[in-house]
């Protein structure tokens, strides 16, 4: 499982022009999932993305969680995070895991960061969506599990 994990001033993704998710301060988290990731996965990857500390503490250094903070999270399923782009000018989406393996997954790391404590918003698994964010820091953290 991989993930993106970006701290936002605030973050929304839309689907045919209508937000169907959004956050004010938080995480922006883009998921992939390959065919090996397992329920267990994504429990672990909400327990890291849930208590990762990448937040600014009264200071302004990344010392705090989102847990510690906001407790916003929105999750926004991305099967391109398995883009292979060693051969070639188009990616290979085969390490992708198949959307009916992966969205039940990226729904047990929205369903695990709930248990957590964190309100979750989402996009919209199999759509076009349009994701608008602004990034605090900026700071982008990569995450795999």
């Amino acid at each position: 499982m991989r993930a993106v994990v970006q701290r936002v001033s605030e973050a929304a993704v839309r689907v045919d022009g209508e937000v169907v998710g959004a956050i004010g301060a938080g995480l922006c988290v883009l998921v992939g999932v390959t065919h090996e990731d397992t329920v267990d996965a994504a429990r672990k990857l909400a327990a890291k993305l849930w208590n990762l500390r990448i937040m600014a503490d009264d200071d302004g250094v990344m010392n705090r969680s989102v847990a510690e903070t906001t407790g916003e999270v929105l999750v926004v399923s991305q099967f391109t995070l398995y883009g292979n782009t060693e051969r070639g000018r188009r990616p290979s989406w085969i390490d992708a895991a198949r959307p009916e393996v992966a969205e039940p997954l990226v729904d047990e790391v929205v369903a695990a960061l709930r248990s957590l404590g964190a309100t979750v918003a989402t996009g919209r698994f199999r759509t076009e969506m349009q994701v608008s964010l602004i990034n605090d820091g900026p700071a982008t953290i990569l995450l795999e599990l």
